[in-house]
C-alpha cells in the first residue's frame, strides 16, 4: 500500500472538492478550457522549478511511496498530477464557498459591502 501513497493522497484531495461540481451546481468542469488555462501555467512554472530542485539536489522524492512512473525531466508521475489536482481542488472550492456565499466573492474586488 505505501507504493500507493502520493496517489492515494491525490485521490483523498480530489474527493473532497470534486463533489462541490455536482452539489452546488458551479460548472467548473465544464468550463474546462477555461480552467486549464488558469492552471496549466502556473503548473509549468512549479514543475520547472522541481525539475531544477531535484538537479540541484535540494528536492527528491519518497520512490517507496510512488508507482514508479517518471515523466519528463525524471518527475514522478504524482506530481505531475499533483499539478493539475490541487489547483483544481482549490478552484473548485473557492467556487463552492463563494455559491454559498456570493458577498464574500465581493469582498475581492476592493469595494466594501454593505450588510
Amino acid at each position: 500500500m505505501s507504493r500507493f501513497g502520493y496517489l492515494a493522497m491525490l485521490l483523498f484531495t480530489a474527493a473532497g472538492s470534486w463533489w462541490l461540481e455536482w452539489a452546488f451546481k458551479i460548472r467548473v468542469l465544464r468550463r474546462i478550457r477555461f480552467t486549464l488555462m488558469t492552471i496549466l501555467p502556473i503548473s509549468l512554472f512549479f514543475l520547472i522549478w522541481d525539475w531544477f530542485a531535484i538537479r540541484s539536489e535540494h528536492w527528491d522524492f519518497d520512490y517507496q511511496q510512488m508507482l514508479g512512473v517518471t515523466g519528463p525531466f525524471s518527475i514522478p508521475l504524482e506530481e505531475y498530477l499533483f499539478f493539475i489536482i490541487v489547483p483544481l481542488a482549490i478552484i473548485l472550492t473557492y467556487e463552492g464557498v463563494t455559491k454559498l456565499k456570493p458577498h464574500w466573492r465581493d469582498r475581492h474586488d476592493g469595494s466594501r459591502v454593505q450588510r
